[in-house]
């Protein structure tokens, strides 16, 4: 069986996608890409097809493709031994320690191993003057094995922290030796770009959210009601009102569940404080649970708390994943049996992506508040979708939340990630202020929509591709 897997994406039918405010311009940079490929064939490579990176591949390749370019979508596996070492350099490009782990002569051993057999099966296809994207550091040790099948290697990373942090540091002394033959680097922010690679090509490219996708397509009240319904997440019978229009054009409904860890379930008029992300301890879930249950139960006494992230057994690259929930699970079940009936753990179901989306999507337009407290992060795409759906955000000051978040103008930055207290204060403050909440999530809207759609996005990978290659023609 071959450690590499195709990633299918169905492309979306032009009247599918018309409609949106972005259409022409993405037409536009889906004709420019043609032009600087010129024939070639485009590689994304991921360890995974879950999770941020994920999603935002899903867009590239259905858009890109729909424009007529040749981009192919590839999986490279690795076994639990490999995954480990990936999620210590995750961790540790964070500037957090992660497990503590080592990153020495047996991470190396395992690293290289699976790295060369991934690279040598995608050797076997690619053509010279190909374009391959290595998208985050478990896939980086393919960089110098696939510099000799003439194919140009751009090597993307959407996470960082500064790399004079002593976690940060061993990371980049772990991965640069991997990266002395990749042709161009692509960070999302400067502060995070190592000095080893300072007089590299570099490129510095913020992520955006395609809202074409079924995370972020318009869903009225009815169908939001009906989507959380026939998941479970909140209370009542589904009237199953149709909501998922997928990439093949068909409509249809949820019949999934989440599976829910709750004493009771959530009534439709409850004000949630929502957070979505993986189960990652960089998301700090039992950081929100003990804030929630310390500063903002007391203070708004009808308000209920909704982490939801993808089942972490359905997460192939995340071995930590399943310890993370286990986690915000025993730190729920150590809050007062008051406080304890009003937190709501979802796993929503990965391995079915539309009605996942969907779930996200009506979770995020039912909210109240939605949260992100992160104690670092790469972009902030949950939050960056709530923003689109005018929610009010809560935000920590880390990584790209602080270029996403005007605080005070179209969200709320909390200085201090381990801050429960401000954070809860900034939290309370919106739940009983409906008017600042709705002026910040009419403020949010207009951030993302004139700096962080999908279009932006696009063009300036292709302005990328093209320096790429005009400089190695």
């Amino acid at each position: 069986m071959s450690p590499l897997q195709n990633v299918d994406v169905l492309v979306p039918p032009v009247e599918r996608v018309e409609a949106f405010v972005e259409w022409d311009r993405l037409v536009e940079a889906g004709r420019r890409a043609q032009r600087v490929l010129d024939g070639r064939t485009l590689w994304t490579i991921s360890s995974t097809r879950h999770g941020g990176v994920a999603e935002m591949l899903f867009s590239v390749v259905a858009h890109s493709v729909s424009a007529g370019v040749d981009l192919r979508w590839v999986q490279a596996d690795g076994d639990p031994a490999f995954s480990l070492v990936g999620k210590r350099l995750h961790h540790r490009l964070s500037g957090d320690p992660g497990d503590g782990g080592p990153l020495g002569s047996a991470e190396h051993a395992v690293f290289a191993a699976t790295s060369a057999t991934n690279a040598h099966a995608l050797a076997m296809v690619v053509k010279p003057g190909d374009l391959i994207i290595l998208n985050g550091p478990r896939v980086a040790g393919m960089a110098p094995l696939l510099r000799d099948t003439g194919a140009l290697v751009l090597w993307r990373l959407r996470v960082g922290a500064d790399p004079r942090n002593d976690a940060a540091r061993q990371a980049w002394a772990f991965l640069l030796p991997y990266l002395d033959d990749a042709h161009a680097f692509q960070f999302t922010d400067w502060d995070v770009v190592p000095p080893e690679l300072a007089d590299r090509r570099v490129s510095v490219i913020q992520p955006a959210i395609d809202i074409s996708m079924e995370k972020n397509v318009p869903m009225g009240p009815p169908q939001v009601a009906s989507v959380l319904r026939a998941a479970g997440i909140i209370d009542g019978q589904s009237d199953a009102v149709p909501i998922l229009t997928p990439h093949d054009g068909r409509v249809s409904a949820v019949t999934c569940r989440a599976r829910m860890i709750q004493d009771e379930p959530i009534q439709f008029t409850d004000p949630l404080v929502v957070q979505i992300a993986r189960w990652d301890a960089l998301k700090d879930p039992v950081g929100v649970i003990q804030a929630f249950a310390a500063h903002i139960a007391p203070a708004v006494p009808d308000a209920r708390l909704v982490l939801a992230g993808p089942s972490p057994d359905l997460v192939s690259d995340d071995p930590e994943g399943s310890g993370v929930l286990a986690d915000a699970t025993a730190a729920r079940a150590a809050c007062d049996e008051p406080v304890r009936r009003r937190i709501h753990l979802a796993s929503l179901p990965a391995d079915e992506r539309m009605e996942s989306a969907a779930m996200v999507n009506a979770l995020q337009r039912h909210a109240s508040v939605v949260v992100q407290k992160s104690l670092a992060e790469g972009f902030g795409l949950a939050a960056a979708e709530a923003m689109w759906k005018r929610r009010p955000v809560v935000a920590s000051r880390v990584g790209g939340l602080r270029s996403l978040i005007d605080d005070g103008v179209n969200g709320i930055l909390v200085d201090d990630p381990t801050d429960l207290a401000g954070f809860g204060t900034a939290v309370v403050a919106l739940l009983e202020d409906p008017r600042r909440a709705d002026a910040l999530g009419d403020g949010a809207h207009e951030r993302v929509r004139a700096q962080f759609l999908f279009s932006r996005y696009l063009q300036q990978m292709v302005q990328a591709f093209s320096r790429i290659l005009d400089q190695d023609a």
